[in-house]
């Protein structure tokens, strides 16, 4: 006897099988039907459930961040071997009988229960760094609960480029400059803005395209925009262009070291020698934000100060940097989630 199993991978080579099988069909995001495939599996699953559970929330997000897909008949003699090759490619699996599943085929999501045994798909190497996180938060002081799941691992991660990073990094600085120069009550002309960041402008992102030419944004707006310093350490850091360190979210960053170091920058010559941290840095901070910013969600839950000094204002910042900088889950700028 086979089974038809479809698997739906998250990283972005996925290991050849190497077990008897029949493939059937494989695609990834060059096929265009692939993303409305997803969006349709996502509502599959929710269906399933009245309610949001923990389990179908991380289903959802796996199925959000899938690569590749694949079709494959499998031998009953073959499950072993296709279990390891599953579990290898980070996959969850889908039956015909409706039912989705983990490498080893328990049961992760079906309209007749699940299995308790089941394992949420995460690379080893995430699951590693999240230890790392729990015992770095752990001696700060900060409270976490040990079911938050991993983040990306670097089998799964796809950066933005270089270029990018620094042409955002721009617009942020000029955004930010703008409107402390406006909270101060001694506005900076966009168009001398534009000319000393030459980079700015057209990296701009919409709503910042609106704020820019904004002659009297509302007081909110300005409070909102002069966060992004915030933000523009995340990228400063990620560029190395400045020897600081990232450090704890406890405490504001220096805006006048960061204007220093930018409003000196030879951008054009910058833009041509970009170059990002190791991924392996980027991933452990994302790690490390998305278990502050839940303590900082729970603090104000709880009417209380966050654990360990954090700063909430910080923390949100930087965790859209660096989601924005890891594609979490394709959006743009604006758009940037942070859920937790």
């Amino acid at each position: 006897m086979s089974l038809l199993i479809n698997v739906y991978s998250t990283l972005q080579c996925v290991p050849e099988p190497d077990f008897p099988h029949t493939l059937l069909g494989r695609r990834d995001h060059s096929d265009p039907e692939l993303a409305g495939h997803l969006d349709g599996f996502v509502q599959y699953a929710l269906s399933l459930r009245e309610q949001m559970t923990f389990t179908l929330y991380h289903l959802m997000r796996h199925l959000q961040r899938v690569r590749v897909q694949l079709s494959l008949e499998v031998s009953d003699e073959a499950l072993p071997a296709f279990s390891a090759w599953a579990a290898r490619s980070n996959v969850v699996c889908y039956l015909p009988d409706g039912s989705v599943r983990d490498a080893a085929l328990r049961v992760l999501l079906a309209a007749g229960g699940d299995d308790a045994d089941a394992r949420l798909p995460y690379p080893d190497s995430a699951w590693q760094r999240k230890r790392q996180s729990d015992a770095i938060l752990a001696e700060e002081g900060v409270h976490v609960p040990a079911h938050l799941p991993p983040v990306l691992a670097e089998e799964e991660l796809l950066l933005r480029p270089a270029g990018e990073v620094l042409r955002r990094a721009a617009a942020l600085f000029a955004v930010a400059v703008r409107a402390e120069s406006l909270a101060m009550g001694r506005p900076i002309p966009v168009d001398e803005l534009a000319e000393r960041l030459p980079l700015a402008a057209a990296a701009l992102s919409p709503a910042e395209v609106d704020f820019w030419h904004d002659p009297a944004p509302q007081e909110q707006a300005v409070v909102n925009a002069c966060w992004r310093y915030e933000a523009l350490r995340v990228l400063v850091w990620a560029l190395r262009l400045s020897p600081a360190p990232l450090s704890r979210p406890d405490a504001i960053c220096d805006v006048s070291a960061l204007a220093q170091c930018l409003f000196g920058l030879n951008w054009e010559e910058a833009l041509a020698q970009a170059e990002l941290r190791p991924a392996a840095e980027i991933l452990d901070q994302l790690d490390r934000h998305f278990r502050y910013h839940w303590a900082c969600r729970q603090a104000r839950q709880q009417q209380r100060e966050p654990d360990g000094g954090l700063l909430p204002g910080v923390v949100m910042e930087r965790h859209h940097a660096l989601n924005w900088l890891v594609q979490f889950l394709g959006a743009q700028w604006d758009e940037v989630d942070t859920p937790t």
